[in-house]
């Protein structure tokens, strides 16, 4: 089963790096670390036009995008000290340490272009959206820990 979850996630990062226009929809079949993934994959290889961001802003929880305001003042948070060393980073790994069927947390270890070590921690949750019931969205993102290493 843990194999076809990987095979499905090669799959859809593959076609979205051939296809940098597409974005990828919330929908239930994606699974709380597809979420993180695409997330993190879309801030990793962000463009001029922040595509990136715009891809992560899709899986924002809605109770979160209350308090992120729309999509520009969500860009310029992104573009803040805080998250800013998740654009267009070097590497990143994800490792659950929690979950409950509603809920998952993540630590996610990055590596950011400076060869700066940070970790952020990483909630989703599940949420009815749209044309979208019971999916999974980031509802929030703690601040990065630095580790003081650079590689």
């Amino acid at each position: 089963m843990e194999l076809k979850k990987i095979y499905f996630l090669i799959v859809i990062i593959l076609l979205s790096n051939r296809l940098n226009s597409e974005v990828i929809n919330p929908n239930e079949k994606l699974t709380p670390y597809d979420v993180v993934k695409i997330q993190l994959d879309a801030l990793k290889n962000n463009d001029k036009d922040d595509t990136g961001i715009k891809q992560t802003w899709l899986f924002a929880h809605p109770d979160n995008k209350k308090n992120t305001g729309p999509y520009e003042r969500f860009r310029i948070m992104i573009y803040g000290n805080q998250y800013r060393p998740l654009l267009n980073h070097s590497s990143h790994k994800i490792n659950l340490i929690m979950n409950t069927p509603n809920k998952h947390i993540f630590k996610i270890e990055i590596l950011a272009k400076d060869k700066q070590l940070l970790f952020y921690e990483w909630h989703v949750q599940k949420a009815s959206e749209k044309n979208c019931n019971d999916c999974w969205f980031t509802s929030a993102v703690s601040m990065p820990l630095d580790q003081g290493n650079t590689i």
